[in-house]
């Protein structure tokens, strides 16, 4: 997916190609000037866009509800991409439904505008699946060399650990942690934790000697970069910031009738998931975006039915991104938070190491080496999954978008 550019910025030419291509062409350079179609007056809502609110509400309650899965797990993150994609369906079914009907108070010059407005808003969201399918690619690396250091402590599962064992464990450590520290420094200069600031800072002592230049020095240089399909530039904070710009609650007049309070709601509902999307995976710029003060304007608790059940989800998302154990460059996913907290105690359990081992430092080392594969497993199993998630999103955006610009579908009765 190549990047919207929306601040300006065109995206970059790259070394290295990710191994996964792009969902789609961008949106604004297919017909980016055209002028929103035509539409036929809603002369009246209808009871469609009054259930509409009901559900919304429903479905982040469900999203909210103990007993669930874990919270911005894999499950968690999937559901409400899915909580999106069925209310964006809804509305889109009951403003369908509302114009067909065609009665209404909503001036045509105002409800073109408000409807015009949700595509708008989601278009600006394409780059943050871009960067997001970028962030599931590096995700899948570090896996990938956790689970080279799990496998070389696993094997045999019965006799000694050798040093040679100890040996491509180290380097794996080390390999991953040349990813860490790069996505640390495209997430936020002032990043740190995990297993990236542990091994940064231990280095020498646990990997024996100091690396001189990536470029020089290091084999796995060539996996240090994930090259973006956003522009160097991008900045999910501020993508996220134009998604919700001039997002604010519609007046008791506006909000009576007509389509601004469910276009209100669809855009609570983009920036919510767009926001989940840059905290739970690298992106670039994604600690600056995990600050409260990016959100938008909160909706009126009694205003909307699914304003509770919103505002908890909101909350509850800043205070992880608050929390010390998950300022790290990794992401909140809990499955990749768990990926970097047991590589970081493999690591630690390394450099504790005797040589040669006792048989208690070697069952220590097993042991942590049975929790980094089990981790490693839970982070493969879900990544495909959730990649399908994001590109199904995509998708439906350019498509809902795209039936908005096209005149004769717009017009079709």
């Amino acid at each position: 997916m190549p990047a919207t550019d929306l601040q300006g910025s065109s995206p970059s030419t790259h070394a290295h190609s990710s191994p996964f291509p792009s969902f789609g062409r961008t949106l604004l350079s297919l017909r980016r000037d055209a002028p929103a179609a035509a539409m036929p007056p809603p002369r009246g809502a209808g009871p469609e866009l009054g259930d509409f609110h009901a559900h919304v509400a429903v479905r982040l309650a469900g999203l909210s509800a103990p007993g669930g899965e874990e919270f911005m797990s894999v499950a968690w993150v999937r559901r409400l991409l899915e909580a999106f994609l069925l209310c964006q369906e809804e509305f889109r079914a009951a403003v369908a439904e509302a114009r067909r009907r065609g009665g209404g108070v909503t001036a045509p010059a105002d409800a073109e505008k408000l409807v015009a407005e949700v595509g708008e808003r989601a278009v600006r969201a394409l780059d943050v699946c871009n960067a997001a399918r970028d962030g599931v690619d590096q995700a899948r690396r570090w896996e990938r060399l956790a689970g080279l250091a799990a496998s070389a402590l696993l094997a045999p599962a019965e006799g000694q650990v050798h040093e040679g064992q100890l040996w491509r464990a180290r380097k794996a450590l080390s390999d991953l942690s040349l990813l860490l520290a790069d996505d640390a420094a495209a997430a936020s200069a002032g990043a740190g934790g995990g297993l990236a600031s542990f091994l940064a800072s231990h280095r020498n002592r646990s990997f024996g000697r100091a690396r001189a230049s990536p470029s020089r020095a290091s084999p796995s240089a060539h996996l240090r970069s994930l090259s973006w399909s956003v522009s160097r530039t991008w900045s999910a904070a501020r993508q996220l910031q134009a998604i919700g710009a001039g997002l604010a609650a519609p007046r008791a007049t506006e909000a009576s009738c007509g389509f601004a309070a469910p276009a209100y709601a669809m855009g609570c509902l983009l920036h919510l998931a767009a926001w989940a999307l840059v905290a739970a995976v690298p992106c670039p710029d994604r600690a600056a975006a995990l600050q409260a003060h990016h959100l938008p304007a909160a909706p009126p608790r009694a205003a909307f039915p699914w304003a509770p059940p919103l505002l908890a989800l909101q909350e509850r998302l800043a205070e992880e991104g608050r929390r010390k154990d998950r300022r790290s460059s990794c992401g909140l996913l809990r499955e990749i938070h768990a990926l970097d907290k047991c590589a970081q105690r493999l690591a630690e359990a390394i450099d504790a190491a005797p040589v040669p081992l006792t048989g208690e430092r070697e069952a220590e080392l097993r042991e942590a080496a049975a929790e980094l594969a089990a981790a490693c497993s839970a982070i493969k199993d879900g990544l495909d999954p959730l990649e399908r998630q994001v590109r199904e999103l995509f998708h439906r955006i350019v498509r809902s978008r795209m039936a908005g610009l096209d005149p004769p579908m717009a017009n079709a009765d």
